[in-house]
């Protein structure tokens, strides 16, 4: 980079102040301009090596040399020359309280007499496209504040869009200096293979500037209602080579790409595509066929690697839920334990399902795939009897009297016993549920008959799942991990405002936990207790601060909420539950999935006292004229009071909101 010649200050004419050029051998040259005056800036782009290791440079001008001028004063930090690898242009404002100033910048790919002569016009033009854009996602009815909310929750996601790049074999071996030795036995070391330079969906690029397996999956959700064509490019990013291992697992995070997150990729490419083909009218086959294709690898990593002794039960460890366990699951148990997991295996029956689906959808289209999803349902069935108990040992996640799945601890010795734990684990069973029309089955006549080899959900002489035979009125099947007779002691569970249904959605551990603390002796552990926490962590425990012992998470309750509306769709008006909490009458399905909805949104919604409950009572976000209109989009929620807790900017997976507040939008009433 240089600095350039400029024609003039007049900003009236659209002049620029300042200009500075950059050439590269394959993204060739560019133009920034500058309006406002402003020191420049110039350095190399290497490595200070004598503040890093102690060795001379090789050139005096190193990559922290702004650092070193703005903060620290030391004035030879920079090239006396305008020219280098590195520029900033150096701005020094003053302002009064409550002052605002601008500073314009252009970027051309060729050289401009007149920047800034067009800027704004442009900026209006790019504001008005971007109004029509968001006006069209509601209905005009819509409440402004909830198009704010979306407007919001999506352009949070764009923000959050950005360039990662971790080369492990590089970062492992060292490139300008030796690592250190303990580096060569620490996290990621087998992952030489990943080499990652991409423009990625991450969580929050301020807090956590990198990507979560389970994240991006959730945030395609969202980004496909922005950009179907960019929400496809990251689940298929993680599968590729660069990334996904050669032994199908998908790398879970920075820190350890080792660890499994839940297996949503799936989930996330059969939403994706739904949601393409309703708005566009366009299936494309092609994605999802690659992404079938990829998954069937790390379809085969979960089903060898996450269930040691075959039970058709896994144990997928800490799976993002921190601290939800009295287990701590990010660790191996003592020799000979094993913690079978309501959570792992409910991913895993819905993984088999999504798996189910994407095979079917693309078998109906001609593409050869019926005989994996004979293959995927079949594994589902094993899992559903695994689950129900019928797998020869006896051992059922489902406990019938407690009408809950729960998790179980497995001995040396082969006894096992039962954890009186209600959360989330034993909620994500629910999400194994999809719908299957007629038209579809009638083009996959091998796969049809495998639904009614096992109608009345029998399998092996056992009833272990939704009967896959029977139809709706509409002709429709229910592939599912629970039936209509389960359901109904779920949901007294999940809508009792005393166990999970809290002011702002389901809690992540019921609040019996309050007062139901001790458990007991528990194998491997010996006395264990656990404590309802709506707020942030008490202790450190099994992941620091991120709680899953009481808080609102919205992933897991947008899932949920997807699983009851496939419900309702299938059951129609004949299911009602009794939920005093919501209503004074009994409830379809669909009624409730409304009502868990609007308490969801209702987070970051002015309540009847015009404060939102997701900010402190004196936030400037609550009635300061100047921030009353910004939102922020917080990791989980306090459970009692709806307080934004963790990552305050982490618009990730709480862009949520959005599908809800659409989904909301485009409900018809029952």
């Amino acid at each position: 980079m240089r600095s350039a010649p400029v024609w003039g200050k007049s900003n009236r004419r659209g002049g620029a102040a300042w200009a500075v050029e950059a050439e590269h051998e394959t993204l060739g040259r560019y133009h920034l301009y500058g309006a406002d005056d402003a020191r420049l800036l110039f350095t190399r782009n290497e490595s200070n090596a004598e503040r890093l290791w102690g060795v001379a440079n090789a050139q005096p001008y190193v990559k922290d040399a702004f650092h070193r001028l703005v903060v620290e004063g030391e004035r030879g930090a920079v090239d006396p020359e305008p020219a280098g690898t590195k520029f900033a242009a150096w701005h020094v404002l003053e302002l009064d309280s409550g002052e605002a100033a601008e500073i314009d910048l252009v970027l051309a790919a060729e050289r401009a007499e007149f920047p800034f002569e067009a800027a704004d016009a442009v900026f209006e033009a790019r504001r008005a496209e971007a109004d029509a854009f968001y006006a069209a996602l509601l209905p005009g009815e819509a409440p402004a504040e909830v198009r704010r909310i979306v407007r919001q929750a999506l352009s949070g996601l764009i923000w959050n869009q950005q360039f990662y790049h971790y080369h492990v074999a590089r970062w492992l071996d060292g490139d300008q200096m030796p690592p250190p030795k303990a580096r060569k036995t620490g996290r990621n070391r087998h992952w030489r293979h990943l080499k990652a330079h991409d423009v990625i969906s991450v969580p929050d690029c301020w807090e956590f500037p990198w990507f979560a397996a389970w994240d991006v999956a959730y945030q395609a959700m969202t980004s496909c209602v922005l950009d179907p064509n960019f929400a496809k490019r990251q689940i298929e990013l993680l599968l590729k080579a660069r990334y996904l291992h050669p032994n199908g697992h998908i790398p879970a995070y920075e820190w350890a790409f080792g660890d499994a997150n839940p297996p949503l990729h799936a989930a996330a490419a059969l939403k994706v595509f739904q949601i393409e083909r309703e708005r566009s009218g366009r299936a494309d086959y092609d994605f999802l066929q690659r992404v079938l294709n990829k998954l069937l690898l790390n379809y085969a990593w979960w089903l060898n690697r996450k269930d040691s002794r075959h039970h058709d039960l896994f144990e997928g460890g800490f799976l993002g839920l921190d601290n939800i366990s009295v287990y701590d699951r990010s660790k191996p148990l003592p020799p000979g334990y094993l913690l079978k997991q309501a959570d792992a295996t409910g991913w895993m029956a819905m993984f088999a399902l999504n798996m189910t689906m994407m095979a079917v959808e693309l078998a109906a289209a001609g593409r050869g795939y019926e005989e994996i999803a004979v293959q995927c349902y079949s594994q589902f069935l094993a899992v559903a009897k695994a689950i129900a108990g019928y797998n020869g040992d006896g051992i059922a996640l489902w406990d019938a009297d407690d009408h809950f799945f729960k998790d179980l601890i497995l001995t040396p010795e082969g006894h096992w016993q039962r954890l009186d734990v209600y959360s989330w684990v034993g909620i994500i069973p629910l999400f194994a549920c999809e719908i299957l029309d007629t038209e579809t089955l009638s083009r996959v006549p091998r796969f049809r008959e495998l639904l009614y080899e096992h109608r009345g959900g029998m399998f092996d002489g056992h009833t272990i799942c939704a009967c896959p035979e029977h139809t709706n009125e509409r002709g429709e099947h229910l592939l599912a991990l629970a039936d209509h007779t389960m359901l109904p002691g779920i949901l007294r569970h999940l809508l009792n405002e005393e166990e999970f249904l809290s002011p702002y959605g389901i809690r992540s551990l019921s609040r019996l936990h309050a007062e139901r603390r001790d458990l007991g002796s528990l194998p491997g552990i010996g006395e264990a207790l656990i404590e309802y926490e709506p707020g942030e962590s008490a202790t450190p425990l099994f992941g620091g601060n991120s709680n899953w012992r009481g808080p609102v998470w919205f992933p897991t309750n947008f899932l949920l909420i997807e699983a009851l509306e496939k419900f309702h769709r299938y059951l129609g008006e004949d299911l009602k539950v009794s939920a005093p909490a919501l209503a004074g009458q009994p409830m379809t399905l669909h009624q409730v999935t409304g009502h868990l909805a609007e308490r969801l949104v209702g987070l970051l919604r002015r309540d009847g006292n015009g404060s939102i409950p997701a900010y402190p009572p004196d936030s400037p976000l609550q009635h300061d004229p100047s921030w009353r209109d910004a939102l922020l989009f917080h990791e989980y929620f306090h459970a009692e009071t709806g307080r934004g807790l963790g990552a305050s900017h982490q618009t990730g997976w709480t862009a949520l909101v959005a599908n809800l507040i659409l989904k909301l939008h485009e409900r018809q009433p029952t």
